[in-house]
């Protein structure tokens, strides 16, 4: 019997979870070792690029436009990277992606050994980082749910949020430490190398359309046209119709805008030159993320659904609300722990869900769509948290963005979401 459009699919019930279950599954090791390796990377050159260009330029609105070229395409092209990965090979995708990464960092390299590099160089390499960004997303979720099984897709998942933010976490320490031994220009040219790894093991993987049984192609990319229809598809499925929503707003409302604010928040703790603390809080986010990822794996908890989610996004505006009113060092240090936690044990639930519940034939689209509004509108949290701190001071925006975010999820658990449907038994 076909399952409806609003059917909530959650990963069978039937099995005992069990501890990091993804990485049972043969391929998905060296898969996730190489994502790793690649947000590593990608950390890596933002690292040098962004001191190569302080350095070069001196330019704030440089500094600016690099934030914009990063969350841009994210905002207007997510759609359309889907419909690619629903479309060609996914495989080929990823590796055009690692090739554009490594492109990037060759250029950095090459320009500044040469000290040829100027402002529109930059702003170039800049927006093809970018690109490759969006261009890979939907393609690599995709390619997580080709590797492993129905019952492992949560743990796959949730493991790839935590290779994702751990390479975050280690991006600045390693590419700083290179850049200290051998200089910007070699460092960064070597970081170039590091994508190296994906892109060679993803030509011969047996995963992608070309394997995948009963599921045919899309039709080629259509413009705007395809935007429609992932909404159209989204509307048939008030779980990723829910999640979506939710996403959107977080990302809106409160996003990570108010990272680049942690020195402004640390000066009103009165430690506005201790160095050692501003580290300490600078990755407070970053490392309660990655003891999400492996706490959450190693006992196979929180099976995925729609309300389960929104609980924990609730819990984050929460513990941002907290952050944001703390006048105590300690507490401020708990409360963005707490954040990083929920946020990855959130973000990992509903990308779960609504690779489950999207269809087959067009799940790349409806992951472009679910992308779009989960990272692409974190470029206008920007002006809520970061431009409404200049009116009404950065403890407030921040506060009250938490607050409304936390009203909107409390409407949307209530008037949106739709209560949990038995899963399907896997034969």
């Amino acid at each position: 019997m076909a399952q409806s459009p609003s059917a909530v699919h959650t990963p069978p019930s039937h099995d005992k979870p069990k501890a990091f279950a993804a990485l049972r599954h043969p391929g998905a090791r060296p898969f996730l070792f190489g994502m790793w390796l690649a947000m590593l990377g990608d950390s890596i050159e933002h690292v040098i690029s962004y001191w190569i260009i302080f350095h070069k330029f001196h330019s704030t609105a440089l500094g600016g436009f690099a934030v914009i070229s990063h969350w841009a395409p994210f905002l207007l092209f997510s759609v359309w990277a889907g419909v690619l990965s629903d479309r060609y090979d996914t495989r080929r995708i990823i590796q055009l992606g690692m090739a554009m990464f490594s492109l990037a960092s060759i250029a950095w390299g090459v320009l500044f050994l040469t000290d040829r590099l100027e402002m529109w160089h930059a702003a170039a390499i800049l927006v093809i980082h970018g690109l490759a960004g969006v261009l890979c997303g939907p393609s690599v979720q995709l390619m997580i749910q080709d590797i492993v099984t129905p019952s492992q897709l949560q743990s796959g998942v949730r493991l790839m949020a935590t290779a994702r933010t751990l390479g975050f976490l280690l991006g600045p320490a390693i590419g700083g430490a290179v850049m200290i031994a051998i200089g910007p220009a070699p460092a960064i040219l070597l970081n170039a190398c590091i994508y190296f790894f994906l892109l060679i093991w993803l030509w011969k993987a047996p995963y992608g359309p070309k394997f995948r049984k009963g599921v045919q192609p899309s039709r080629a990319v259509r413009g705007f046209a395809d935007i429609m229809s992932a909404i159209r598809i989204v509307a048939q499925s008030p779980a990723i119709m829910t999640l979506i929503v939710v996403s959107g707003c977080a990302s809106f409302f409160v996003g990570n805008a108010y990272q680049p604010q942690l020195p402004e928040f640390l000066a009103d703790l009165g430690y506005a030159e201790d160095e050692f603390r501003y580290s300490l809080i600078l990755a407070a986010n970053a490392t309660g993320a990655v003891i999400a990822g492996l706490a959450l794996e190693y006992k196979g908890l929180m099976p995925a659904s729609p309300r389960s989610a929104i609980f924990l996004i609730l819990g984050w505006c929460a513990s941002i609300g907290v952050f944001a009113l703390s006048n105590n060092y300690i507490l401020s240090v708990a409360a963005l722990l707490c954040a990083g936690f929920l946020y990855l044990s959130y973000n990992s639930m509903a990308q779960t869900l609504v690779q489950l519940n999207a269809p087959p034939e067009s799940r790349g689209k409806v992951i472009g769509l679910y992308t779009t509004a989960a990272q692409g509108l974190i470029m206008f949290s920007g002006i809520t948290v970061g431009m409404g701190g200049a009116w009404i001071g950065i403890h407030a925006s921040l506060g009250w963005s938490a607050a409304i975010l936390m009203v909107v999820a409390i409407c949307v658990l209530v008037f949106l979401c739709p209560r949990e449907a038995k899963a399907p038994v896997e034969a």
